[in-house]
């Protein structure tokens, strides 16, 4: 076996097919996000707005959240020492708990290392604590969710994205007797759609199933507090167990479960995932308690955020460009080639200093690739316009086609 030509082949593929990913050297600025500093290949460098991360609000760069850091990593140190079991639980991670279990109005909280591994370790866990468990799952969830159910081990169904109609037929098809477990997620990153939260909470009542609702992409973000799109809703108190991130709307990093005291026990007991994983460091920890603390009463940055993605989807439209509007805070950008997706990527951050990402498959079925926008309220009108003149000017460069535009 030529283990270096079989390497070679792999990677070569996805150049042919024009989906292979480079990592951008990038440099945030403490204060100045969304602006940072590209380092290219050549060594020079060039100033760019980030357009695509996941720091949602801008929280990464929060005084608040800072402060606490600087506090904590001057009373503690860098790590944490260990695993949750083993020297590595701190008053940090216990404070960040109790919040998180405030902002969903749950018992308890589990804290992970990422939204990735809480949904992998959690999901991949619960037939252990219910034998015979049958997960069903959204055709759209999220790889984390996917994996998770994939390597439990337990019957698995999974239902057509959104349709609660095929859901229904699919639990009316089981065992009456069985324990059941919905999986889905509130929005869903690649379109930015919302889930069917209440009409899925009332078949999970019919047909005795637990909830598992992925707010990665919501909390933070929706909510009176924050607490995502079930608490939008006035759901919360019907979802069994929440995911979310602290990497996203929170601005740091990690990831947990909100849910009953019984649950994160059985969890936290059985989980390979969690038991033998070092804990998130102290720092880390107290930076995202103090933003999750600081965005249940902050209304005006949610409401900020929502408006600049308002905007920017009314004026991408008014150029015909071909985006998904679902409503939420994602602006995706079908471009619907990969080849074309990577040339736009690469000039917008050359010739524009505008950084997006190009998402091509697996992330998203081939056909639909595209320029997956995150507006933040750190986005100011400067920065759309530049934004809105660049797509504009490259759409004509690369001849792509454009909607027709009533009146």
């Amino acid at each position: 076996m030529n283990y270096d030509k079989a390497l070679d082949a792999a990677i070569d593929r996805l150049h042919d097919e024009g989906r292979y990913r480079t990592f951008i050297d990038i440099e945030r600025k403490k204060g100045q996000f969304p602006h940072a500093v590209w380092n290219k290949p050549d060594g020079t460098t060039q100033d760019i707005t980030v357009w695509c991360g996941n720091d949602y609000l801008g929280m990464g760069q929060h005084p608040v959240v800072l402060a606490a850091m600087h506090e904590a990593l001057e009373a503690t140190g860098a790590g944490s020492g260990g695993t949750r079991n083993i020297s590595g639980t701190t008053v940090y991670h216990k404070r960040l708990e109790a919040e998180l279990a405030d902002l969903h109005g749950k018992e308890a909280a589990l804290v992970f290392t990422s939204a990735y591994i809480a949904n992998d370790a959690t999901l991949s866990t619960l037939p252990k604590l219910f034998p015979g468990l049958i997960i069903y799952s959204d055709a759209l969830n999220h790889a984390s969710m996917i994996e998770g159910v994939r390597r439990n081990g337990g019957a698995k169904r999974i239902f057509r994205h959104n349709d609660v109609a095929h859901l229904r037929e699919l639990l009316e098809a089981d065992d009456p007797a069985a324990p059941k477990l919905i999986a889905f997620e509130s929005i869903y990153s690649m379109d930015g759609d919302f889930g069917p939260i209440e009409a899925i909470c009332h078949l999970a009542s019919e047909f005795g199933a637990l909830t598992y609702l992925d707010e990665v992409h919501a909390v933070g973000m929706y909510g009176p507090r924050g607490g995502g799109v079930a608490e939008r809703d006035g759901l919360m108190h019907r979802i069994d167990i929440i995911n979310g991130t602290l990497g996203k709307a929170f601005g740091v990093m990690g990831g947990y479960i909100a849910a009953s005291a019984r649950m994160c026990d059985a969890v936290r007991s059985y989980a390979p995932g969690f038991i033998f994983t070092t804990s998130i460091p102290p720092v880390v920890a107290a930076g995202a308690a103090a933003s999750v603390r600081h965005l249940k009463t902050d209304q005006a940055l949610r409401d900020l955020h929502q408006e600049r993605a308002k905007v920017l989807k009314v004026r991408l439209k008014m150029l015909g460009l071909p985006i998904v509007d679902h409503g939420s805070h994602i602006v995706p950008v079908i471009v619907g080639d990969p080849v074309h997706t990577k040339l736009i990527s690469d000039m917008l951050l050359a010739d524009h200093g505008v950084y997006v990402q190009p998402i091509n498959y697996p992330t998203v079925p081939r056909g639909t690739e595209r320029l997956r926008f995150t507006p933040s309220p750190v986005h100011d009108p400067k920065m759309l316009d530049g934004l809105v003149r660049a797509m504009d000017a490259l759409w004509s460069h690369c001849a792509l086609n454009r909607a027709e535009l009533a009146g």
